[in-house]
């Protein structure tokens, strides 16, 4: 019915209380004292704390405060033999559901007991319902107009219950993480963090650093104690991207992370216990790395207990058109532009075009298109597609024939518009320092 925290530095009330509760059923559990309390809240799910207002030199408004202050969400009512208005008024300010005087009448006890945790389990559905109800517009959030898609969100909804690991395979671009966030939106771990790193942007030192934190003094520039990405996602989701690029030293750490749910931080000889929901990602065969010693085979069980395969955007054409408009959407939003839009040979250009770069391609293409051809319609023309790692061509005719130069200049011109003229901004979406950006905007007159 309810696990009940009764803090009290009398023992005889304590032992009353408790007696009282678990004749109703109730789960109860004593302290005599804050520290003793907190010390449940470790190791219990506490749904509510009966606590006396005066604990010898504490008081229960320090211990209702230390609740707020560490987040720990739990009804709590204050007993006391001391009432005034004022320290009702205090703990209801703190949280506190309901205020009673000593001496205790058994009756009203109860019928406040049962009154708060009513409350709470209606909360609770209701945040439930909530959650689920999230869940699903995260999922009918995703552009899936092939069949192939809506396999995979299929197995995303009829997975939303178990609480399992998940490795997402694909080639990069095709939205891994899209699906990881809606794994962990569908699942209970909802109201938790969703914490994603790629584990190919850094190296391994500082990886190692960054997924399991760091002690003062591990090592040059630690100058304190840092908590890694495990401790951060403590009761949600860690999104591992590109896991496959993890060196065999740090997968070592991973599979304990995962088999013990406890992690060691660098330099640091105390482990770390930790509740995480591991989803994983990669655009590489584990299965021939791990038969080739790359990649170890009992990290790849933990990570693979439920696979879900990302097909390339070439595969699933039905979704190429409406994920080109959803880009024109968001950008229309953006720019303010309710005109732009796409003409019917620029969709067959883009219908007929492979994108090696998958979905992330078919964005910056969009993106880049309006920047360099401000619109309000594009045509098939105006769609520059590049290939990657060699120079933007403009595929204009004749009239609208530019260099690469002034291509570039329209292109930074159009960033900084769309960014407000905020040029730390627009730095970050050309990929370039800011520094770099303003010698551009000099060259470009």
């Amino acid at each position: 019915m309810g696990n009940v925290l009764i803090v009290d530095d009398e023992f005889s009330i304590r032992k009353t209380v408790s007696l009282l509760l678990k004749a109703e059923g109730f789960v109860p559990f004593e302290a005599a004292g804050i520290d003793e309390a907190l010390g449940y809240f470790e190791t219990q799910s506490i749904d509510l704390v009966i606590t006396d207002l005066r604990l010898g030199m504490e008081s229960g408004i320090d211990l209702l405060t230390q609740l707020q202050e560490r987040g720990l969400a739990t009804e709590s009512i204050v007993m006391t033999a001391f009432g005034t208005i004022e320290t009702a008024v205090k703990a209801m300010r703190l949280g506190a559901y309901d205020y009673l005087t000593k001496p205790i009448n058994p009756d009203e006890l109860m019928l406040r007991v049962r009154k708060v945790l009513e409350r709470r389990a209606l909360q609770e559905e209701v945040k439930r319902l909530r959650m689920a109800l999230d869940g699903r517009e995260q999922i009918r959030s995703i552009i899936a107009a092939s069949a192939a898609m809506q396999q995979v969100l299929d197995v995303v909804a009829r997975i939303q219950e178990r609480d399992i690991p998940v490795l997402i395979t694909g080639e990069t671009g095709t939205g891994k993480e899209v699906v990881a966030q809606a794994l962990h939106s569908t699942s209970a771990r909802a109201d938790k963090p969703f914490v994603p790193i790629n584990c190919c942007t850094l190296p391994e030192d500082l990886l190692d650093s960054e997924l399991f934190g760091h002690v003062k003094g591990a090592f040059t520039g630690a100058g304190g104690n840092r908590e890694g990405l495990f401790q951060q996602a403590d009761g949600g989701t860690l999104f591992l991207d590109e896991v496959g690029d993890v060196s065999p030293r740090l997968q070592a750490k991973l599979l304990r992370a995962l088999q013990e749910g406890e992690v060691r931080p660098v330099g640091g000889n105390s482990i770390v216990r930790v509740n995480v929901r591991v989803v994983a990602a990669t655009n590489r065969d584990l299965e021939q790395m791990a038969a080739r010693g790359e990649f170890r085979s009992d990290l790849l069980f933990r990570l693979n207990v439920l696979p879900i395969h990302l097909p390339a955007l070439r595969e699933r054409r039905d979704d190429i058109l409406p994920l080109a408009w959803h880009f024109v959407h968001q950008l229309r939003e953006r720019l303010g532009r309710d005109d732009l839009g796409l003409s019917t040979a620029a969709q067959e250009k883009l219908q007929q075009y492979d994108w090696p770069g998958n979905v992330r391609q078919l964005e910056n293409i969009i993106e880049r298109s309006f920047a360099l051809f401000p619109g309000p319609v594009l045509e098939a023309h105006q769609i520059i597609i590049s290939t990657p790692g060699k120079a933007i061509v403009s595929e204009a005719r004749a009239e609208t024939t530019l260099t690469i130069a002034e291509l570039e200049a329209r292109h930074i011109r159009a960033v900084l518009e769309a960014n407000d003229q905020n040029q730390v901004a627009a730095a970050r979406v050309l990929g370039i320092s800011r520094s770099t950006l303003r010698r551009k905007m000099g060259q470009s007159g």
